[in-house]
Formats: structure tokens, sequence, C-alpha cells
């Protein structure tokens, strides 16, 4: 019985170090922006360089397809609307919506 034991504490401690990375994985926090004016890859290049500028953002992904810009914030990391908007502005396209993930 103690062998049993000691091998399911050794799985315990082997398994744990990752339950942490992925359950922070599902907190980061994110915004979806509706963007009007998305037609060309090189359309798509220029908002995420201006939204991938501002402070606390972590990683951005287009859509050209669906019209959106998903983005993920650093951990810790607030970013308010209105920047996001100003950003979607200063590259040229007009931001529809903000959906907070």
């Amino acid at each position: 019985m103690n062998i049993l034991r000691l091998l399911l504490m050794i799985g315990l401690l082997l398994v744990a170090p990752f339950t942490n990375i992925h359950a922070e994985a599902y907190n980061t926090p994110s915004a979806m922006i509706q963007v009007d004016g998305l037609s060309c890859p090189f359309c798509a290049y220029g908002l995420e360089k201006h939204l991938k500028k501002i402070d606390g953002v972590e990683n951005v992904k287009i859509y050209m397809k669906d019209g959106n810009a998903t983005v993920t914030l650093k951990p810790g990391a607030t970013v308010d609307d209105s920047t996001l908007i100003e950003a979607v502005k200063k590259a040229g396209f007009t931001a529809r919506g903000i959906t907070r993930q």
C-alpha cells in the first residue's frame, strides 16, 4: 500500500506544474474588436502593428474573413476600450465594437 501511495504522489508532483499553466491560459484577458475595412493581408499587418504597440498587449490575431482582431493582454495588464479604438483608427480603420473575453 505504501508503494501505491508513493507512486500516486510522484504522479501528482509530475503533473501539478502543468495544471497551473493550463489554468492561466483560460484566465488571460482578451478583447475581440470588430473592424470595418479589413480587405487584404497588408491591411491586416498594419492593424496588427498598431495594436501590438499598445502597452500590455501580448498577442494580436487578425481574422480578415470575419473582420475582427483578437487582442490578448499580458497577465495583470489592462487596456481600456478607448485605447484599442484609437489604435484601430490610427491604422486607418473603424472599430464597430469590442467584446471582452
